[in-house]
Order: structure tokens, then C-alpha cells, then sequence
């Protein structure tokens, strides 16, 4: 028996070592596991900071990018602020300049009007009650407060073209003359603003305007007679133009 106890003795001291052996190796593949797993943690830390890095480093490049375009946007934005001043400051001074052609528009006006009624009394007699119509007219026009200035001035200058239009045309018109103590119908041969003559519509009475006499002077030649139904034809279109004598007599030149 007691032989036996110490054959047993050695393979328990044996199984004792092996156990021990067995966990020492199993404590190192822990420590091993743990470390495995904390570089595994440090290398995900490692690799987050990494991508946030990066990714700190796009965003502050495109920060840049954007710095850089706001600073050129700023650049134009200053130029065009500057030209915009100088536009306004070119406006006030328009401003003030119009203002001061504003209040001297109607006295230029009214002195233009007076200029055209003493044309018209002093020229030629023709049309004679639409001209003064239309100066009276402009008259009204000019003391009219709900009219720009603007309007007056076309209309003004308006009747001023047409004023000066009539001494490049030809035309006939039917009207009434006194003459001779008398009033009659006549038909109006106007050719610019040279010669005014009239016939009566039966053709027995003839006669021009004397700008030396102020008045109308009968015309008894028949050559000029002619002249004047050949003038009348033209006018109305009846007929080719061609060279005609018309009269533009001085006063005590024969007819």
C-alpha cells in the first residue's frame, strides 16, 4: 500500500505542473487577446483622427476656395459700388442742371411764341386763321399747369416746323379775300413763301400779295394769268410740273 501511494505521488506532482503550465499559457493569450484588442482600439483611434483629419483638411482648402471667391466677388463688388457713385454723383449734377433748364424752359418758350406771332403778321397772308389758331392754342398750352414742360416744348417746336415747312411747298386752297371794298371766295395759289396769288373760281379776277404795300394787287395780264391756272394745275396735281412765272412784284412794279 504504501508502495503504491508513492508510484501515485510523481504523476500527481506531474498533473500538478501541467495545470499550472496549462494556465500561464492561457493568462499570456489573454494578455495577448487584450493588448490585440487595445492596438485594435488605438488603430481605429489612430484611423479616426486620421479621417478627421482629412476631412479638416478639405474643409479648411475649401474655405480657402471660398476666402479666395469673396475676395475677388468683394473686388468687383467695390468697382461696381464706385462706378454707381460716380453715376449718382453725375445724376445730382444732372439733377440740378435740369432744374435750373426747367425754370428757363417756359421763358424760352413764351419768347418763341412771341417770335412766331409777329412772323405771322408780318408774312405773307396765307392760311391765316389756322396759323393764329394754332399759336393761341400754344398760348393756352404754355399756361396749361397739368401739361410737362417736355409736351410744350414738342408742341412749340412742332409749330415752328411747320412754319418752316410751308417755304418748301406748293399748294392750293380755297378761302376768302376783301379786296376792293369787297368780299369774294378765291382759290389761293401759295408757292413757298415767294409768291401768294389768287383767282376767283370762274377765272375773272386775278390778283397777288404786295409785301411792299401790305395788300392784295389785281393782276390783269393774261400771260400771268395763265401762269397762275397753270400754277393752280400743279398744285392740285392735275398737271406735270414744269417752269412757270409767277409774280413777286415790288410795290409800283407794273402788272
Amino acid at each position: 500500500m504504501r508502495l503504491s501511494a508513492l508510484l501515485i505521488l510523481p504523476f500527481l506532482l506531474l498533473g500538478g505542473d501541467d495545470a499550472a503550465a496549462q494556465s500561464s499559457s492561457e493568462d499570456v493569450i489573454d494578455a495577448g487577446r487584450e493588448r490585440l484588442n487595445e492596438n485594435q482600439q488605438a488603430q481605429a483611434e489612430i484611423d479616426q483622427l486620421h479621417e478627421e483629419t482629412r476631412s479638416l483638411t478639405e474643409r479648411y482648402q475649401q474655405m480657402l476656395t471660398v476666402v479666395d471667391d469673396l475676395a475677388v466677388y468683394n473686388a468687383i463688388l467695390a468697382r461696381q459700388i464706385r462706378r454707381q457713385e460716380e453715376e449718382m454723383a453725375t445724376l445730382e449734377r444732372s439733377i440740378v442742371n435740369a432744374a435750373v433748364i426747367e425754370r428757363q424752359v417756359l421763358p424760352l418758350l413764351t419768347r418763341m411764341l412771341e417770335d412766331l406771332e409777329d412772323l405771322i403778321a408780318t408774312d405773307m397772308p396765307f392760311l391765316l386763321d389756322e396759323r393764329e389758331r394754332r399759336v393761341e392754342h400754344l398760348w393756352e398750352l404754355i399756361d396749361a399747369p397739368g401739361v410737362s414742360n417736355a409736351e410744350k416744348t414738342r408742341r412749340v417746336f412742332q409749330a415752328f416746323q411747320i412754319e418752316q415747312d410751308y417755304g418748301n411747298t406748293i399748294e392750293t386752297y380755297r378761302g376768302r379775300i376783301e379786296h376792293d371794298g369787297r368780299t369774294f371766295s378765291v382759290d389761293f395759289l401759295r408757292i413757298g413763301r415767294v409768291s401768294l396769288t389768287y383767282r376767283t373760281p370762274g377765272g375773272d379776277a386775278y390778283g397777288y400779295w404786295n409785301s411792299d404795300l401790305q395788300e392784295w394787287v389785281s393782276i390783269t395780264s393774261a400771260q400771268r394769268q395763265r401762269q397762275i391756272e397753270m400754277g393752280v394745275r400743279m398744285a392740285r396735281q392735275e398737271m406735270a410740273p414744269e417752269l412757270i412765272t409767277l409774280p413777286v412784284i415790288n410795290a409800283g412794279e407794273p402788272q
